[in-house]
């Protein structure tokens, strides 16, 4: 029981290390970062459309990274 604890709070740790990390990115770094995961998501589409993709949940989480990044930015420019 105590790894499952651990592993939870490890968890936790990491999670708010990457957001630290999004907040640090300059506004040039989050575009080029939104201009990539947008690469990519297209890339993904065209793979889950040949059927070529096993992991489809992997469209989903960088649909929600883009959210996040499109977040960022607006924030920014506040």
């Amino acid at each position: 029981m105590h790894t499952d604890i651990y592993g939870y709070l490890q968890k936790g740790k990491e999670m708010a290390e990457k957001k630290v990390e999004k907040e640090s990115l300059t506004t040039e770094a989050l575009q080029s970062k939104l201009e990539n995961l947008k690469k990519e998501q297209m890339n993904q589409r065209f793979q889950h459309a040949a059927g070529q993709m096993p992991k489809t949940h992997v469209m989903r989480q960088t649909r929600r990274e883009i959210a996040r990044v499109k977040t960022q930015l607006n924030a920014t420019k506040k």
